[in-house]
Order: C-alpha cells, then sequence, then structure tokens
C-alpha cells in the first residue's frame, strides 16, 4: 500500500480547533497539504484558516458535532466539493471526565461515549466512502494509551478508547481481506499537555493531570503527519507508555498493583477544583483555540522512542545490534563457564 507524499494529499482534521488537532494542522498546512479543519466551535476554526493561509497555506473550516453523522458527512462532502478528493482523515476530537464510576452519571457516561467512540465511528463512516473512490488514502485514529491501560477516575473515557481499539482492529481487518488500499492506524498518545484537563468535568477535588510522563502536543503530532505518509497499525509515541502497554499484556496483575499505588494521586493537581466549574463535556468553552494546557514546565517537547517509530530503518539497526551484542555476551558467558577439556593443560606441556 502506497499513500500520497503530505504535499499532495488533501486533509480533514476532527477536533483541529485545540490541542493536538491544532497542532498536527500548524504541521500539515506548511507541507503543502489542503487541510479541512474541524471542530464544534467555528470562530476558532475560522482564526486557525486564516493564519493557515497568511502563511501561504491552504485550509477550509467547518464546524460540527461528531456526535451528529450528517454534521460530519458534511465535513467529508466540503472537503471532496472544495478539492476534488479526500486523501487522508485523521481524527482528534474527544472530551475527558475524572470522577469515580459511581459518582459518574447517565448522561456524563454516555456523552463521552458519544464523543469518544461513536464520533469516531462517524468519522470513518464518512470518510470510507470517499477514500473509495479516490483509489484509496489513510484513517487515522487518535485514541490514547488508555486504549490499552485503564486508569483510575476515567471508567467512561478508558471505555470509550477501549472500545475505539477493538473497531479499528476489526475495521482494519475487513478492508485487509478485501484488499482495500487504506490504511488504518490508531495512534496512541501518552499524556499530553492540552487544555483538555484544564477544560474537563471532575469530582476528584482537583483539576485533574495525565498520569506522567506527560509530552507536548508536537509529540503525537509528528506521529500523525508519519502516518499520513505510511501505513502502519499503531503507534505509541512515548517509549514509557509503549513498555506499559507490553506490560500491560504480558502481566496484567503486576500492572493493577502498580496503577494502585501509582494510579490515584499521579492524576491530582494542587488547584482545587469542583464539578461547578465551568467544562468543554457539552459545550464548548470561550477561547478554546490553545494547544497548550497548563502542565508545560512538566512536559517534554521530545520522544526519542517516538522518534525512532518515525525511523524503522533505525529502530530495525539497533534492535539487530542488541540482540547481537545480547548473542555475544552469552556466548562469551558460556565459554568463560565451561569446563575445561579432559587431560586439562595445552600442548606442549
Amino acid at each position: 500500500m502506497r499513500l500520497k507524499p503530505i504535499h499532495e494529499q488533501v486533509v480533514v482534521l476532527m477536533g483541529a480547533s485545540s490541542g493536538i488537532g491544532r497542532e498536527a494542522a500548524l504541521r500539515f498546512a506548511p507541507r503543502g497539504a489542503k487541510v479541512v479543519l474541524s471542530a464544534r466551535s467555528l470562530p476558532e476554526l475560522e482564526a486557525l484558516a486564516e493564519e493557515i493561509r497568511a502563511a501561504g497555506g491552504t485550509a477550509t473550516a467547518v464546524a460540527a458535532e461528531v456526535t451528529e453523522f450528517e454534521q460530519v458527512r458534511d465535513v467529508a462532502e466540503r472537503a471532496v466539493t472544495e478539492y476534488g478528493r479526500l486523501d487522508t482523515w485523521v481524527h482528534l476530537a474527544g472530551v475527558g471526565l475524572w470522577a469515580p464510576f459511581e459518582e459518574t452519571s447517565p448522561a456524563e457516561w454516555k456523552r463521552v461515549l458519544d464523543v469518544n467512540l461513536n464520533g469516531q465511528a462517524y468519522g470513518a463512516m464518512a470518510a470510507l466512502p470517499y477514500l473509495r473512490d479516490g483509489g484509496g488514502g489513510a484513517l487515522i485514529h487518535v485514541s490514547s494509551v488508555e486504549a490499552c491501560i485503564a486508569m483510575p477516575f476515567q471508567t467512561a473515557y478508558a471505555a470509550s478508547k477501549h472500545g475505539m481499539h477493538g473497531f479499528l482492529k476489526s475495521l482494519r481487518l475487513e478492508l485487509e481481506r478485501e484488499r482495500v488500499p487504506i490504511s488504518v492506524t490508531e495512534i496512541m498518545p501518552p499524556g499530553t499537555n492540552t487544555p483538555i484537563f484544564d477544560e474537563a468535568r471532575t469530582r476528584i477535588g482537583t483539576k485533574p493531570k495525565p498520569f506522567p510522563p506527560i509530552y507536548e502536543a508536537s509529540v503525537p503530532a509528528e506521529a500523525i503527519l508519519y502516518a499520513a505518509e505510511h501505513p502502519v497499525r499503531e503507534m505509541v509515541p512515548g517509549g514509557l507508555c509503549k513498555a506499559g502497554v507490553v506490560a500491560q499484556g504480558v502481566a496484567p496483575r503486576l500492572m493493577d498493583v502498580f496503577l494502585r499505588w501509582q494510579g490515584f494521586h499521579t492524576q491530582k493537581t494542587d488547584e482545587p477544583k469542583t464539578d461547578q466549574a465551568p467544562t468543554s463535556l457539552f459545550e464548548p468553552l470561550p477561547n478554546g483555540d490553545r494547544i497548550q494546557g497548563s502542565l508545560s514546565g512538566q512536559a517534554r517537547s521530545w520522544s526519542t522512542y517516538g522518534w525512532l517509530e518515525r525511523h524503522p530503518g533505525v529502530k530495525g539497526a539497533l534492535l539487530v545490534a542488541a540482540a547481537g551484542s545480547a548473542m555475544w555476551l552469552g556466548a562469551r558467558a558460556v565459554g568463560c563457564c565451561a569446563p575445561p577439556a579432559e587431560g586439562g593443560g595445552t600442548e606442549g606441556d
């Protein structure tokens, strides 16, 4: 499967007004992509589109609520009407809720799953016919490391991300069986310094923060751009988070012990916050156009493992070198511990 270079692509970004989506849009456009920007709030999208156009890029803003399929479909139709085709669909829209399960209301539960899971499915439903008609392309869905590792205080969020993980695996199999040249990539970012933690509803007594390590939005944004040109299955742009995903698969009970020890207090800041504070759960907040949240002093702007994910040749060479070193050390250890030959001594003794 081959994907077009970014400078030849028409890219839709659902959830582009802030956070990772806004950062990705500002990276796609300078590389020559025609970008279609969508989120709930039109003023922030139009300001972003104007910023891109002022820098010489091409952008169109279309407001949409991802829980309404007709509105999502309109975004795909607008991309094709405006630019003649659709090459890459990047779905990032999401909301958060930090609360014990027994303090989560049915309306809150439904909203989180509607946005984070159903919205992702609606995006794929809207994009797939146009990707097929255009001869292929990329579906890029941004979930979370919580697609594999469920955190306390986030039952609704974890359920939505686990559901997305299963949905994408099933969809990928169906497309592969048909030999449809459409790649399905799941980006599973680690904790990222975006406004979601400032805008989320919380019942844990404080403003929430992500489980460390925390990264800036540039780290997952670079993974998205890579997936737009390279048909990869999954990317976890953070080494410790990738290790956590592996550990969850091979030693889930041990991960439970670790998260009971570290998973609760590490999600709390020192800033008190109640569930009466304004949130973006049901409606967008004013001035929702920021990329960064309030954790810049704690966030990393670089991931070595993320870089290696985007340079698989280097990654493979390092793995081969590591395996060779391990074999050499093992051989030396066996040689050092081997018993002397029978009769002892050497020729000439």
